[in-house]
């Protein structure tokens, strides 16, 4: 069987990077970068463009399978045009030209700042709660969240949306300054994992899920991610405490 042909959009990005290594012998990858290139490995296909340059992305996405999308603006404390710009107009160029091209499963990277308002109250979360933004950030990707819910209804296009968590190395939760993480994080395999298994969903036409490890103190209901992509973590942060 031939394997799936995949686009990372923000490959040299922290997730991106992780998610190169750890997919390239179970995709054909596609890699999208737009200020840093990184040099191409074999087998790897490179575009370099803005992701809000629609008929470009219409290019870039051309024969894929399916798209991880990872690019964007990742500050928490971005202002409203920033985040606009990146978040939410290139994640409808990425959207549209899927559609236009004939893609038909979109990873998108969401933010647990979706929700960040129930966590600054100490209210325990699942993903069928209202989006309670913190920031202009969690705001725009509550939009790619909705947007995503649109071109699955409307267009077909199945959109998996995953409010990831604390995306940090192991050494970052033993050299903690705060017990927050042990709650929030998603290691590197963990996150490679609940990717591909986002991709090869097929079942599943839209969904949110919170991304992050198999951590004992989670206050983020992960069990729809775990009956629904069949995601099970090999990590918890606990084992690092």
């Amino acid at each position: 069987m031939a394997k799936r042909k995949v686009l990372i959009t923000g490959a040299a990005g922290r997730i991106g990077q992780v998610l190169r290594e750890g997919l390239k012998d179970r995709y054909e990858l596609r890699l999208l970068y737009n200020r840093t290139v990184l040099p191409a490995r074999d087998g790897e296909e490179v575009f370099v463009s803005d992701i809000t340059d629609l008929e470009k992305m219409e290019q870039v996405v051309d024969g894929c399978d399916a798209v991880i999308h990872m690019a964007g603006n990742p500050e928490v404390g971005a202002s409203f045009m920033d985040c606009h710009r990146q978040n939410s107009l290139g994640t409808y160029c990425l959207y549209e030209a899927c559609v236009r091209r004939g893609c038909g499963r979109v990873v998108f990277a969401s933010t647990n700042h979706v929700t960040g308002m129930y966590e600054k109250e100490g209210i325990p979360t699942d993903p069928d709660m209202p989006v309670r933004p913190d920031s202009f950030y969690g705001a725009s990707k509550a939009h790619g969240e909705a947007l995503g819910r649109y071109y699955a209804d409307h267009f077909g296009l199945a959109v998996i949306c995953l409010r990831i968590g604390s995306f940090q190395p192991e050494e970052a939760v033993t050299g903690r300054k705060s017990d927050r993480i042990l709650s929030t994080w998603l290691s590197h395999r963990d996150a490679v994992q609940l990717c591909w298994r986002s991709v090869e969903a097929e079942d599943v036409k839209f969904g949110i899920y919170y991304g992050i490890s198999g951590n004992q103190r989670a206050y983020w209901d992960t069990r729809n991610a775990h009956a629904e992509l069949g995601y099970a973590p090999e990590d918890d942060a606990e084992r690092l405490a």
